[in-house]
């Protein structure tokens, strides 16, 4: 794997490319060149001569009955009918629909749904986006910065391939611990909502270490669990920083995170979230895949996975393991190169 560099204050981060009639004429045909002692159902059958009875023996043909008369309806005076305590017996005179009231079904006007949109989102500050621990920098506005500029171009080619293959559900995780695949995950988010008119929803999903709300100092109103489960409402747990950016967070670890990811309730709330907002892109910060479950849980949801590598930790073997877990499954976006070697930066004079 070829190592491409960038010099910067943050340890260095790369973006590398992403990476019938036909079976009736055919029976008639056949019944032509048959036996004469056998027939087709559809030939007339040739009368045979009937020896009479005696006529002691044989009962007289019935006369044919004409047709009876219909019978007058009986007319029932009022005033010495007796009075009707239950329903009228039916007869043949009267049809059913004359003898009973016609019911009149009330219809049934159905509420509105309620739907709820990007602007009925929490509007909340972003404390600075300084980030509350150093391990996971924020990238700042300025557009001086290799980083940011590394970033800027890994949203572009990102944007690209989404917009041509359809892709909205991008998975960002790394094969181990500490990897920096929160940090890649904010940034990009970060650069994203800097195309105007554009939406963008960044998902804290690594539920057993969460570090989003770190990194953009807020505190995140709940458990990403709870919404997850449709126990609370899409407004009362995403909330905006900005007109481009939404944010979920998760303000606690997830033990059973696994279950949680897999459930049938995390299907329909994420599509429900989908259909709402009519996000562009859909950032899914996930845990590490050789650690445990959670991302092959989770890779159903997904439309394409972004793979950061560590240059000073991650190994050729690990990295092929996470592409064997991918395939057939997801495809692979790409692999970022972060906090590469400094034997293997490419300096310029």
């Amino acid at each position: 794997m070829k190592d491409s560099l960038f010099e910067d204050e943050l340890s260095g981060f790369v973006g590398q490319d992403f990476v019938g009639s036909d079976f009736l004429d055919n029976e008639l045909d056949n019944a032509t060149s048959r036996p004469s002692g056998m027939r087709h159902s559809i030939r007339p059958r040739k009368m045979r001569k009937v020896v009479a009875a005696p006529k002691a023996a044989q009962p007289a043909p019935k006369a044919a009955q004409p047709p009876a008369a219909p019978r007058a309806p009986e007319i029932i005076t009022p005033a010495i009918a007796a009075p009707v305590t239950s329903a009228p017996e039916m007869t043949s005179s009267q049809p059913p629909e004359q003898t009973q009231a016609p019911v009149v079904a009330t219809p049934i006007i159905a509420a509105p749904a309620v739907i709820c949109g990007w602007d009925d989102l929490h509007r909340v500050n972003a404390g600075g986006r300084k980030g509350a621990r150093a391990s996971i920098p924020v990238v700042d506005m300025e557009r001086d910065t290799t980083s940011n500029r590394a970033f800027d171009l890994l949203r572009t080619r990102l944007r690209q391939t989404t917009q041509e293959k359809n892709w909205i559900n991008i998975g960002v995780t790394a094969p181990t611990t500490g990897c920096g695949a929160t940090f890649t995950a904010v940034n990009l988010a970060l650069s994203l909502s800097r195309v105007e008119a554009s939406r963008t929803v960044l998902m804290d999903m690594n539920l057993r270490d969460p570090g989003v709300m770190d990194a953009f100092d807020i505190a995140a109103p709940g458990d990403m669990g709870d919404y997850l489960s449709g126990d609370v409402a899409m407004t009362e747990h995403l909330m905006r920083i900005s007109d481009t950016l939404a944010l979920g967070l998760n303000a606690s670890p997830d033990d059973t995170a696994a279950e949680t990811l897999q459930h049938r309730s995390t299907h329909e709330t994420l599509t429900e979230m989908r259909r709402s907002l009519a996000p562009e892109v859909v950032i899914y910060d996930l845990p590490p895949m050789l650690v445990s479950d959670d991302v092959s849980a989770f890779v159903p949801q997904l439309d394409a996975v972004l793979l950061v590598s560590d240059g000073t930790q991650t190994t050729a073997s690990q990295l092929l393991e996470c592409e064997r877990m991918l395939d057939g499954q997801v495809p692979l976006l790409g692999v970022v190169l972060n906090r590469a070697r400094a034997s293997s930066i490419q300096r310029y004079t």
